[in-house]
């Protein structure tokens, strides 16, 4: 069975193990030569081969992580994450988490990281691949990462986009080693007491130094007439002042300038005051936000205080530190 067509059907995607070729008629050496420079594949990972030249796509990578690791693997990490609709790109050099039982040896190489865990996850499938549950993937990225930043943006865009319950990653986190927990631990707090982003959290921080009355988070604002006007990230209801973390970068999937101007229109006709503050200054700047958010707190009370009422589900309230 040495026909092209036929060994990329009994491959995966065109990824294909040294051993399953052999079996199909191919000899071990003749697939190493023809994985020499200027032959018709390439090797992707030990015992691995890809029959083709050029760069793999990222399902081949992954096809090729789990035939390497074998029948029990289980993809988890930001792929699985971004398996299961995680909207984060792929970058350079990026690994691939495997998990695999206790009691197995295959160990890390190339591309590969390889966790060896005695808690092993049921897995889900996702377009046929063998991933972990969003919620141990998620996870198992935090624990690998050693800021705080890209751990609260993670376990912020795994609430948002996946729909993962903050409650059920507090559950995980109890359950799996203790190692490399600190941080998801903490970031994790700001989301369950309410930051359902990486932005908010910082904004929250932000306006703790303020000295300014609690504002809520996420309420939704209606005018006298009940017309919507916007759900403000922060809103001092006293004065009727909003605050808003504007950046896709942490709110994913949000329209882009048309629709933070309309947002802003309805604000003005509403008469109502509004600072916006992009994350990077929350990082960069936190002094000149703490003086812009009490200035604007200030000039709000001076002027009366327009006939807008906060409705619909209370997502969060801040509490101070």
């Amino acid at each position: 069975m040495r026909d092209a067509e036929a060994l990329f059907a009994a491959s995966r995607r065109g990824v294909i193990a040294v051993a399953h070729l052999a079996a199909l008629g191919v000899p071990q050496g003749t697939s190493y030569r023809r994985c020499l420079p200027g032959g018709p594949w390439q090797r992707l990972l030990p015992g691995v081969v890809l029959l083709r030249t050029g760069e793999p796509t990222r399902r081949q990578l992954v096809e090729g992580a789990l035939l390497h690791c074998g029948d029990q693997a289980v993809v988890t990490g930001v792929e699985a994450c971004r398996r299961q609709g995680l909207d984060r790109p792929a970058v350079p050099g990026e690994l691939i988490h495997v998990l695999l039982p206790l009691h197995l040896k295959t160990t890390s190489t190339g591309y590969v990281l390889v966790e060896r865990t005695k808690r092993m996850p049921v897995p889900v499938r996702c377009d046929g691949l063998v991933v972990a549950p969003a919620v141990r993937a998620v996870l198992d990225e935090c624990r690998r990462l050693r800021e705080r930043a890209p751990i609260r943006a993670l376990l912020a865009e795994a609430v948002q986009q996946l729909g993962v319950d903050p409650a059920e990653l507090a559950a995980e986190l109890e359950a799996g080693s203790k190692r490399g927990t600190a941080l998801p631990r903490s970031a994790l707090r700001e989301i369950t007491d309410g930051a359902r982003s990486a932005a908010e959290a910082e904004a929250m921080a932000v306006w703790r130094r303020t000295g300014l009355p609690e504002p809520v988070w996420n309420f939704e604002l209606r005018d006298d007439r009940g017309r919507y006007v916007a759900t403000p990230d922060a809103w001092f209801d006293d004065v009727a002042l909003a605050w808003e973390i504007d950046s896709r970068e942490f709110h994913f999937g949000q329209p882009g300038y048309a629709a933070t101007l309309a947002r802003n229109n309805r604000y003005a006709a509403a008469g109502v005051a509004v600072v916006q503050t992009v994350p990077s200054r929350l990082r960069d700047d936190p002094r000149a936000v703490v003086a812009e958010l009490i200035s604007a707190y200030q000039a709000a009370a001076t002027h009366p205080r327009p006939p807008v009422v906060l409705t619909g589900r209370h997502e969060r309230v801040v509490h101070g530190a």
